[in-house]
């Protein structure tokens, strides 16, 4: 993996745990897992949807595989869960090992996509499944409109790409599927449509400012973003949320494939 935009410091660790609070139930749902079925999470950050998988279904056992010693350290323990240090791109498993392969906000971080996925491809048993969910971060919108945020936005894109991810990765997926050798591939988005009043508007919002939070400091060192249109976008999404008229629409880009 290359360089993590995001890090791994507690606020990190406490923006992925809203995350997944907000997403985890959809995804498991796309994720179809079956009784018995033995998993490989490619990573699995602190460990929050590898757990909710594990008891998804009865006898589900998971292997989460993380890059980050710090994300494993953090990770929640679950008796049917265990998690190992690797690089995706090198999965150390042999060939057809698993019935279910997924990752989700990974590929937009990792070196080769490509190789990720045909690793992915290579654990899973004939038959078995593979799934992936990715962003594309030129979907966001927000209504009213917000000016600094238009701007510092793109901004976040463009670093994360000088730094070798990819922001748009989503829009990618079924080409990076049949790259890989899948070929039979399902697209499928997983939205995020919230509104003033709706149970996810205030924790969506704040996953957005955390994400650019992430990067402050690299942003405004690196001269993507002044510090005054990143203050700006702050400041205009903290008070979207308590906008009796705001909105914010989202999708994710969903796929999946059988071996």
């Amino acid at each position: 993996m290359r360089r993590y935009i995001h890090g791994t410091d507690p606020r990190e660790q406490q923006r992925l745990e809203l995350l997944n609070r907000l997403t985890n139930r959809a995804f498991i749902e796309f994720l179809q897992v079956r009784a018995s079925d033995c998993v490989l999470e490619v990573g699995s950050g602190i460990g929050i949807l590898a757990g909710e998988v594990a008891s998804s279904a009865e006898g589900v056992r998971v292997v989460g595989v993380e890059v980050s010693r710090e994300q494993i350290a953090a990770a929640r323990p679950h008796g049917s869960v265990r998690y190992l240090q690797a690089d995706a791109h090198h999965l150390d498993f042999p060939d057809a090992s698993f019935d279910l392969v997924y990752t989700r906000y990974v590929l937009e971080h990792v070196a080769d996509p490509v190789r990720v996925l045909s690793e992915m491809r290579r654990v899973t048993k004939p038959r078995g499944r593979v799934a992936a969910m990715e962003n594309d971060s030129s979907l966001i919108r927000f209504d009213p409109l917000c000016p600094a945020f238009e701007s510092a936005w793109p901004a976040f894109m463009a670093y994360q790409a000088h730094i070798g991810g990819d922001a748009m990765v989503g829009r990618r997926l079924f080409r990076l599927f049949r790259e890989a050798g899948f070929i039979d591939i399902e697209l499928s988005i997983q939205p995020e449509v919230h509104w003033f009043g709706s149970p996810g508007f205030h924790d969506w919002i704040e996953d957005i400012v955390g994400n650019l939070e992430s990067a402050q400091s690299q942003l405004i060192d690196s001269r993507f973003c002044t510090a005054e249109t990143f203050s700006k976008a702050i400041h205009e999404l903290q008070a979207l949320k308590s906008n009796p008229s705001g909105s914010a629409v989202f999708a994710w880009n969903r796929a999946k494939a059988i071996r």
